[in-house]
């Protein structure tokens, strides 16, 4: 199941993206032969709609739409070499800009249907699935050494004197407070499975209050509310341009890293990693799912805007030069340097899932 909701994935995300491209080149003049859901070989033809032919092929990981003369061949006027650059710029940008258009949409669905966050005291009582989690964890403390994590779910606590079930952080620092530097009992959830976890208070850890025995952790009662349409629309937008902004510079830190030799892969994760991450995301609920799809869909976008031969922002480097020399770039230099940008994405795909596999195995 968790295979077949990533292909489904997948293929939604490259679809969106490739119906960019459509959709522009359409409105441009340009002449589109085909659009295809999966990678050929040719399955079947679905059905014809003016000169473009609509396909299912028998690779199913995405899709692909086929403009006349975006090769660098083709003659006439509705070519894509033939349009204006401007026209086939536009043409480029709009994958990118569906994707992360999908992201919002995404987004918003997940604020509707409810995700977890952080709550308010007055939202705990109509929220769904509450808990108290660590949001963070003081290296040193009592808590680093126990082996509490941020993400941890507390359900309870026991020392000597008594035991702890609430979901707000008040009652849980007091309970701490009150232990007097006894061990404690944390009873948590990570990942979806229940650990033991023995803790001993110590003091000196908050600095406005030394005497108090604490952990050393940060929590917040966390649960799932719904927003209304309107809110989720507003906070959507916020939500799309921050996780936008976070993945561009974690994209550009990647990058700089590769050719630096300075990579690090343990926040990169390939097709078997978001693989996994799909399956744990659909298991945990709609909005998850929905959350994730959204990063993944602005990850591809902006993977795409890299000037890179064979994405989409290398080809509108081409268009670029092009603008610069005023002429073509020949149609065999363009299909090299693809190639060769082409034989690097398989080659960093290659070690990402590699690393994937010995993080899985390991």
């Amino acid at each position: 199941m968790e295979v077949l909701i990533f292909i489904a994935v997948i293929v939604a995300l490259i679809v969106v993206h490739e119906f960019g491209h459509f959709i522009v080149a359409k409105l441009s003049g340009m002449r589109v032969d085909e659009f295809g859901l999966g990678y050929p070989p040719r399955a079947a033809v679905i059905g014809k709609i003016g000169e473009t032919v609509y396909t299912l092929n028998w690779l199913p990981f995405g899709g692909f739409v086929k403009i006349y003369g975006e090769d660098g061949g083709g003659s006439g006027s509705r070519a894509f070499s033939a349009r204006p650059r401007v026209l086939q710029a536009l043409v480029l940008i709009a994958g990118i800009a569906m994707n992360l258009l999908f992201a919002y949409v995404l987004i918003t669905g997940a604020l509707v249907s409810g995700t977890p966050r952080a709550l308010s005291a007055s939202e705990v009582a109509h929220a769904r699935d509450v808990s108290l989690a660590v949001a963070d964890v003081l290296p040193g403390t009592p808590a680093a050494r126990a082996g509490l994590l941020p993400g941890d779910s507390i359900l309870s606590a026991k020392d000597a004197a008594g035991e702890w079930h609430a979901t707000d952080p008040a009652s849980f620092s007091a309970f701490i407070a009150a232990s007097g530097g006894g061990k404690v009992a944390l009873s948590i959830n990570r990942a979806g499975s229940d650990l033991s976890v023995l803790a001993t208070p110590s003091n000196g850890i908050v600095p406005n209050d030394p005497a108090r025995y604490a952990l050393g952790i940060e929590v917040a009662t966390i649960g799932t509310v719904p927003l209304s349409f309107g809110a989720a629309v507003t906070q959507g937008a916020s939500l799309t341009w921050g996780a936008t902004v976070l993945t561009a510079q974690g994209l550009w830190h990647f990058f700089y890293g590769i050719f630096t030799f300075r990579a690090n892969l343990s926040q990169v994760a390939g097709p078997i990693g978001i693989a996994s991450a799909v399956g744990s995301a659909s298991a945990q609920g709609l909005g998850d799912l929905l959350s994730l799809m959204a990063i993944i869909s602005i990850n591809l976008a902006l993977i795409n805007l890299i000037p890179i031969p064979a994405l989409d922002g290398g080809r509108l480097l081409f268009v670029l030069i092009e603008s610069v020399i005023r002429r073509p770039i020949k149609p065999s230099v363009a299909r090299t340097v693809n190639a060769i940008g082409f034989v690097f994405l398989i080659l960093l795909m290659v070690v990402v899932s590699a690393h994937d596999i010995f993080r899985i195995v390991g």
